[in-house]
């Protein structure tokens, strides 16, 4: 508490410059009025021909010139209008974060950025502390734009005035009224029974009326835009008087020659100020159901207004009271003057100034810039700061004058021996750990290399087993498919090339499938693509088979089998002794077929193929071998009995051929994971609608690649180009009513 400095409150309105001097007695836990001043402008600042910025620094230095404030701490108020005050009811936080909470809720109830503006919070009270939480504390955010707060302090900057607090006009008000009537006291906070009723505060300025609705622990506060100018230009405009003629007239309504006429001009105003005093009570009682107000309290000169308390009260229905002396300060010197007595009114605003500097109030807030706050602390404490360093300097040189006193008295004849073996010992000491660092030195480089050369062992396996895992996810006949002889009723791929590309990234490669609608991508695998360093595989191929139902055929039977099966962990063909084959777990991820046109039309001879330039005698190529396993009675090569030499038999068949590209990251076999609920499982099965056209149907397994299915030679054109799977209008494409894609 500022106990042996005095404190000045100083409110610069729009009508004049107020101040109030107080000392507080600690030994009569007093509040002391010691001086005052009052200096209205010779303009009113909001009229069209006054310079604000003038008129306030020619009130300022009036008052400097008057009042020797060297010494003491000053306080100034903020228009209540230009500022922001918000009332937040937090939810149980803890104590510690009870800031975070607030700076979160600022920027969603200020309305412009944080670095934009200087704000303050303190919680008012109703909250409780229970194990290191705050529960039901309501918190007052305050704010102004930095500017405006810069221009307030812009006068007293140039005046070299140093000022202590920066408070809005509303909170001193407040102050005010905890102190002076209500009666609180910071040092018996604790004791203070919050009384149940509300009591309104009406500070009526010249353009504008603050209404303060408290109890001395909540707070509301709302600007109504009518003050005392609204009188004076309703005077103005009915009875057509100057300005200056209209503010006299004004303030002496009951001496006029007629009064009657005067009320009579001024009563469209006082009905629009009882209507916004309404408004306002009553959405606050809207939104503060239990609140019961009691009684209203008028400061500021404009509630002078004759006849103005009395229609107050007759209209709002509420007690309605002026302040006409202050209860909690004494000092006749100045609460007895003439001039004071004359406007105590409006001294209400720097008296709560006053009373928040010397610490007698629970609010502490302060609008002040943090930079002019932390650049005053450190010049504050620069003087203590050089006394700490300097004695910190003598104590080091006395320390460093013993030591080398001494130093100087050290006997070489007695200590040369000893300093000598520590000189060897030193030597020595850096001798053999120079020889460790050396050796230390050729051994990591022979780890080096040493690791250099094994590096390459756990990789050498890695495409020998990728190549093995396409292997096996291919389709191959089982049981008494072995026996077939129609190549379409064959489940077998034949795979006519397999192609990588190295990746940086291979999200890369991935961004350029997910637009593709024909690739077979399940929705996981659209969610989650590849990514980092990695392997494209293409594999490039083709397949005849084509049951009667077309449902298992096409890219379909692709889909159903390689792809199927390039998905799972590891796969093991029924054929397959030698155990489960890894696939998935190797790095295979993302099968998808990028490229899948119309099947083609093709003529396949299932006893030989049609006669060339380079054949033999006989029509047919000689040795040529034949798809299949020969008919009974004949030999490859060679036409069936009674067949005509020159008109083989053929017949045209779907040739479907396919691109399908994966995604490979080499994976060590130390780095693999098997899921939990992964077991060795059989290739993919053909779909159900489709086993009853194989000569086997206990569930064919796929896997196997054919060199040359179908005799049909390597590189074969077709003859008569495909159309689209039935029921479909695109060519290659899932007819409807197909199985479902691939993860459903």
């Amino acid at each position: 508490m500022a106990e042996n400095r005095a404190v000045w409150g100083i409110d610069i309105g729009q009508a004049g410059l107020k101040a109030i001097r107080l000392k507080y007695a600690s030994q009569a836990e007093q509040a002391l009025a010691v001086a005052y001043d009052y200096i209205p402008h010779p303009k009113i600042l909001s009229q069209p021909d006054a310079i604000p910025r003038e008129l306030i620094k020619q009130a300022l230095e009036t008052f400097l010139s008057r009042n020797d404030v060297a010494g003491d701490l000053v306080a100034i108020s903020l228009p209540g209008h230009s500022a922001l005050a918000r009332f937040i009811q937090l939810p149980p936080v803890e104590s510690s974060k009870v800031a975070d909470v607030v700076k979160y809720e600022a920027r969603q109830q200020i309305p412009f950025a944080l670095e934009d503006v200087i704000w303050d919070f303190q919680t008012l009270g109703g909250g409780i502390e229970e194990s290191g939480f705050m529960l039901g504390a309501e918190v007052g955010l305050f704010a102004m734009k930095t500017e405006q707060v810069y221009e307030a302090l812009r006068p007293f900057t140039e005046a070299k005035v140093e000022v202590e607090v920066v408070q809005i006009a509303p909170l001193a008000l407040y102050n005010f009224h905890c102190y002076d009537t209500l009666g609180i006291r910071r040092s018996k906070e604790d004791e203070f029974v919050t009384p149940d009723e509300h009591t309104i505060l009406l500070d009526m300025g010249t353009d504008n009326t603050t209404l303060l609705v408290t109890n001395g622990e909540k707070i509301w506060i709302r600007n109504v835009p009518i003050g005392g100018n609204h009188f004076t230009r309703a005077l103005t405009k009915e009875m057509k008087l100057t300005f200056a003629k209209a503010e006299h007239l004004k303030c002496n309504a009951t001496k006029s020659p007629d009064p009657r006429a005067v009320f009579q001009a001024l009563r469209p105003v006082f009905n629009d100020y009882v209507s916004e005093i309404q408004r306002s009570i009553g959405y606050f009682s809207s939104v503060n159901r239990d609140a019961k107000i009691s009684k209203i309290i008028g400061v500021g000169n404009g509630f002078k207004l004759a006849g103005l308390q009395k229609f107050l009260q007759q209209n709002l229905q509420y007690d309605v009271e002026r302040v006409e002396t202050f209860d909690a300060v004494v000092g006749d010197t100045v609460l007895n003057a003439p001039v004071f007595q004359e406007n105590i009114m409006t001294f209400a605003v720097p008296y709560g100034l006053a009373l928040q500097t010397l610490q007698l109030t629970k609010l502490r807030t302060t609008l002040l810039p943090k930079e002019i706050a932390v650049a005053r602390k450190i010049r504050r404490k620069k003087p203590w700061a050089v006394a700490t360093a300097a004695t910190m300097l003598v104590g080091l040189a006395t320390s460093v004058a013993g030591f080398a006193n001494a130093a100087s008295k050290v006997n070489k004849e007695r200590f040369g021996e000893v300093e000598s073996a520590a000189e060897t010992y030193k030597s020595a000491l850096s001798s053999g750990q120079s020889a460790y660092e050396g050796a230390r030195s050729t051994h990591d480089g022979l780890v080096e290399k040493g690791t250099h050369l094994v590096s390459y062992l756990d990789r050498r396996e890695l495409w020998a087993e990728l190549f093995r895992g396409i292997n096996e996810a291919l389709p191959r006949p089982v049981g008494m498919q072995l026996d077939e002889k129609d190549l379409t009723k064959m489940p077998r791929i034949n795979i006519r090339s397999i192609t990588a590309q190295r990746y940086a990234d291979l999200k890369t490669w991935f961004d350029g499938l997910r637009e593709q609608d024909k690739n077979f991508l399940d929705e996981a695998e659209k969610a989650t693509g590849p990514s980092g360093e990695g392997y494209v595989i293409t594999l490039m191929g083709e397949h005849y088979f084509a049951p009667e139902s077309r449902l298992g055929g096409s890219v379909i039977f692709v889909r159903d089998t390689l792809v199927t099966n390039l998905r799972k962990p590891f796969i093991q063909q029924d054929d397959n002794f030698s155990g489960p084959v890894p696939v998935a777990i190797l790095g295979i991820s993302h099968p998808v077929i990028t490229d899948n046109p119309p099947p083609q039309k093709v003529e396949w001879y299932p006893n030989g193929v049609p006669k060339t330039d380079d054949t033999g005698p006989g029509g047919f190529k000689p040795g040529f071998p034949r798809p299949g396993f020969p008919s009974p009675g004949t030999a490859p090569g060679r036409p069936a009995p009674g067949q005509n030499l020159q008109e083989p038999v053929f017949k045209m068949i779907d040739r479907t051929t396919f691109t399908l590209q994966f995604a490979w990251k080499p994976t060590l076999v130390k780095d693999r994971v098997l899921p939990e609920s992964a077991t060795p499982v059989s290739g993919g099965s053909m779909p159900a609608a489709d086993q009853g056209n194989l000569p086997d149907a206990s569930n064919p397994q796929p896997g196997g690649a054919v060199a040359n299915p179908g005799g049909i030679p390597a590189g074969a054109s077709p003859s008569v180009p495909g159309g689209p799977l039935p029921g479909t209008g695109l060519p290659g494409s899932v007819p409807p009513g197909d199985p479902p894609a691939l993860g459903q």
